[in-house]
């Protein structure tokens, strides 16, 4: 793979030409240029919809009992959950924003390999958390986001995430879209199985969600959310499943805000993490990547 280009700074759209966006990124190569064309996709045309595509897709991570036992064994989701969120999209949010080889980074990957080698983790179960960051994103804005992707954007989600992969040191992670697709169907009908720790640590995410929504009550935010899994999610949980017209509603109202979305002028800067977070008051405005994190 060549080296990647550095994130272009300097591109503004103009304020009412609402696909010069997308015009900007299919000017663009998804390989060479992966990292501005993922910084404009998810920091300008879908920061929402990547943060809820994101937040689901670590909440399917937790569905693999391997994945959930190291989680109850640490403890973080007991006691701060909270920062264990936060920690975990903000160094993200860093490596997106900046660049993987841009010093903060190269920063924000240290602190990911050095919470990471805490803890023995299967190589398998590594590449499957990486390929949640890669297809989770692109399944969701498939759904709900107010534009369809183009192939640019696929191809510059997987293309970024493999190389910061090989960063992590995450050995054979399949060189095509398609090959780390298939891996990641595969991995999930092979390794998708209820455990005791599979629901622990879903309940504790359930719970956080419902804090973000505390003016509602926590059983309706619960019933939103387990409305939004797929049945094999809920097996692996051992959550109940809801009434069909639950999931249909919360649905239609993605879609219709996407509707909305559709009219809006275009983001002029990325919202990444610049984005509020609870645990970091006012990050990036002093702090390094290297404060992110359990000391």
């Amino acid at each position: 793979m060549p080296p990647a280009s550095p994130p272009d700074r300097t591109y503004r759209p103009d304020r009412w030409d609402r696909f010069a966006l997308r015009r900007r990124i299919t000017s663009l190569d998804p390989e060479r240029d992966h990292v501005e064309i993922l910084r404009i996709s998810s920091g300008q045309e879908f920061p929402w919809d990547y943060v809820r595509a994101l937040e689901f897709a670590l909440f399917r991570t937790y569905c693999v009992p391997s994945i959930s036992a190291l989680l109850a064994r640490t403890g973080e989701f007991e006691r701060r959950p909270q920062q264990r969120y936060d920690d975990t999209a903000l160094l993200m949010a860093e490596l997106v924003e900046h660049g993987y080889d841009s010093p903060r980074g190269r920063e924000a990957l240290r602190v990911v390999n050095r919470l990471h080698g805490r803890h023995p983790i299967a190589d398998d179960d590594m590449r499957y958390v990486l390929s949640t960051f890669v297809f989770d994103p692109i399944e969701w804005i498939t759904r709900y986001g107010w534009r369809p992707l183009t192939d640019h954007e696929r191809l510059a989600a997987f293309h970024f995430y493999r190389a910061v992969g090989a960063r992590m040191g995450i050995g054979e992670v399949p060189g095509t879209y398609e090959a780390f697709r298939e891996f990641k169907r595969d991995y999930e009908a092979e390794h998708f199985a209820y455990s005791d720790s599979n629901r622990r640590i879903g309940r504790y995410t359930l719970d956080l969600f419902c804090s973000w929504y505390h003016p509602i009550p926590s059983s309706l935010t619960t019933r939103a959310v387990l409305a939004m899994l797929d049945d094999r999610m809920l097996s692996a949980f051992g959550f109940p499943r809801q009434p069909p017209w639950l999931a249909a509603s919360a649905r239609q109202a993605l879609r219709l805000r996407a509707h909305a979305v559709r009219l809006l002028p275009p983001r002029r800067e990325p919202s990444l993490t610049s984005r509020p977070n609870r645990t970091y008051p006012n990050y990036p405005t002093g702090y390094r990547p290297s404060d992110i994190g359990a000391p």
